[in-house]
């Protein structure tokens, strides 16, 4: 139990208050941002700061600050929000707390278009827009299959989760055939398969920040049928809602937020399937606080990962006395999630 939460009168009751824990949540957001733009290698601290305060600096300084480092730190953030948001979308429709984008064929899907569609000379990692398409088109392709495996057992947790683990299995392995058959390709789309938000540019960031706020703010919409969903379909079909029309429609918002992520920096294990828990953890089962709170959450965990990375490839360039090294921020959430998961689970297990 944290201390303010053992903290007496006030300053308990401040911290229960959904807009303090929304608040201080924005300001880590900040402060996270900030480290993520001072974190890059090229540019030192001072410069970053005198470019920022419109000073007389380097043009070189200028185009690192301004044209790859605030992008990158832009873009980062809304992939991160879309991923917690989808998460929490997933696991709310299917009732199932490990329905996470990356287990359920949704975040396989889109990495799947987005590498055939580079390996048949249709996309690639320059042309953002092209890539959207192709990845909202495999998201939906491994929802669908999902949604067609399922059958009658979609209000069925555990069957769901079986089954999205196996269409993410198929789906990995198609991607895999994509690479053996043009092999050439590897280069360009193993940033997806892993997930990078190195040379992001202002036109990813100009692509992805309205699919996301179209998408995002529909997802907020249908926090009400996400409830009832939640509760199970009885409940749901009592209340009036249409369990089936509920989950397509919650899971078209979810396959698209996903599938922008992807497009912008490929696939960041973890995220969208962790995310959801903290979110509900910190704001509680009110899906309208929680939605923009797993949004936040992401921003701030994507963001953080960004900052890490680009610290540890630092100090692994001088460990190693490499001339470049960069660790991509999705080697880094899928390490760290990969680890809380474990540890969560050993400690329900010890709990038996």
């Amino acid at each position: 139990m944290s201390a303010l939460e053992t903290a007496p009168g006030p300053a308990r009751r401040a911290w229960r208050s959904p807009a303090v824990r929304m608040s201080a949540l924005a300001a880590l957001a900040a402060l996270v941002a900030c480290a993520d733009l001072f974190a890059g290698r090229g540019v030192t601290g001072e410069g970053v700061l005198a470019v920022l305060l419109g000073g007389d600096g380097d043009p070189l300084a200028e185009h690192i600050v301004l044209q790859l480092r605030l992008p990158r730190l832009l873009v980062a953030l809304v992939a991160g929000a879309s991923l917690g948001v989808a998460g929490l979308v997933l696991q709310s429709a299917l009732r199932n707390p490990l329905a996470g984008p990356e287990v359920t064929g949704v975040t396989p899907g889109a990495v799947l278009g987005a590498v055939a569609a580079t390996g048949l000379g249709l996309a690639g990692w320059d042309s953002p827009t092209a890539v959207v398409v192709a990845a909202c088109l495999g998201g939906f392709a491994g929802a669908g299959l999902l949604w067609l495996l399922a059958g009658r057992e979609k209000g069925d947790p555990e069957q769901t989760a079986v089954y999205g683990v196996l269409v993410s299995a198929v789906l990995a392995g198609l991607t895999a055939v994509v690479l053996l058959v043009a092999p050439g390709e590897l280069g360009s789309v193993v940033q997806w398969l892993i997930g990078s938000t190195e040379g992001r540019v202002w036109q990813h960031w100009h692509l992805l920040w309205p699919w996301a706020a179209v998408w995002g703010a529909a997802a907020w919409l249908l926090a009400a049928p996400l409830t009832l969903l939640r509760c199970g379909d009885e409940q749901a079909s009592a209340a009036g809602l249409d369990p089936g029309r509920g989950r397509a429609a919650a899971l078209v918002c979810a396959v698209a937020l996903t599938a922008g992520a992807v497009s912008a920096v490929g696939a960041l294990g973890f995220v969208g399937l962790l995310v959801p828990h903290l979110a509900l953890a910190v704001f509680g089962a009110d899906l309208r606080i929680a939605l923009p709170g797993a949004a936040l959450l992401g921003a701030v965990v994507v963001c953080g990962a960004d900052a890490a990375a680009q610290l540890l490839s630092r100090l692994l360039v001088v460990a190693l006395d490499a001339d470049r090294l960069t660790l991509p921020v999705g080697a880094l959430t899928t390490f760290v999630g990969a680890g809380l998961l474990l540890a969560v689970a050993r400690r329900r297990t010890d709990e038996r």
